[in-house]
């Protein structure tokens, strides 16, 4: 399980909200790709000293995300718990968030990542933090499909907040990024889109490899406003 984007996602539990706090990272990460479709969780053992929570406590959780269809189990030699594709529609009970929520999460947005682009560009970066982010914009490229694509692009925006070595703001990416990602599921895959975030992708990361932290924010926060333009346009 030893990766910067599980470490980024998955913390100690603190307080009395072992369950809820489990379930929370564990489905995020679930969502953002972190642990992709048809691969398995890591065992009970390790994801509970990686939560520090019992393994009773881990159970349950996965019950729970079971039971909402993000996972299923299977048991004896071989067996284990294997990632489910998400449903493209809404849960039961649930409606699209309304336009105060939307702006909300594009204003955060709007903050957190042209930040982390900019800081992630002042620093010396280690040939694991570079591979990370040439290995982020390759998933890129080599989705098949827009539910991976958008997956991929998830874990780009955290690859970015993960080098720049401060758990809050990988938590405060990740976070956002879940948001962006189930607001983009509700709108059409635009090939324009794509390609210009595509130009984005690889300019971003070129301007953070060079240390240009001005470039690095700059195309970000174009990139941002592309993707909140497409929000406010086409939900209601």
């Amino acid at each position: 399980m030893d990766s910067p984007l599980v470490d980024a996602a998955l913390h100690p539990v603190r307080g009395h909200m072992a369950f809820e706090s489990c379930v929370e990272q564990l489905g995020s990460a679930i969502q953002l790709g972190i642990f992709r479709v048809g691969t398995k969780l890591p065992g009970e053992r390790e994801l509970a000293e990686k939560l520090n929570v019992s393994r009773a406590t881990l159970r349950e959780a996965i019950s729970a995300l079971r039971a909402a269809g993000f996972v299923s189990t299977t048991r004896g030699r071989g067996g284990g718990t294997v990632v489910e594709p998400l449903a493209e529609v809404w849960p039961a009970g649930q409606t699209p968030p309304r336009r105060a929520e939307i702006d909300d999460v594009i204003v955060f947005r709007a903050v957190i990542e042209p930040g982390a682009a900019y800081q992630a560009a002042q620093l010396d970066l280690t040939e694991e933090q570079r591979a990370l982010l040439e290995t982020s914009l390759a998933d890129l490229a080599e989705a098949q499909t827009p539910a991976d694509y958008r997956q991929a692009d998830a874990r780009f925006h955290l690859a970015i907040s993960t080098v720049c070595g401060s758990d809050e703001l990988a938590r405060a990416c990740s976070g956002v990024q879940v948001r962006i990602h189930q607001l983009l599921a509700e709108i059409p895959f635009l090939k324009t889109n794509i390609d210009h975030a595509e130009d984005e992708h690889r300019a971003i990361v070129a301007a953070i490899l060079d240390g240009d932290a001005v470039r690095a924010r700059d195309v970000m926060t174009a990139h941002c406003e592309a993707t909140a333009a497409l929000l406010k346009g086409l939900l209601k």
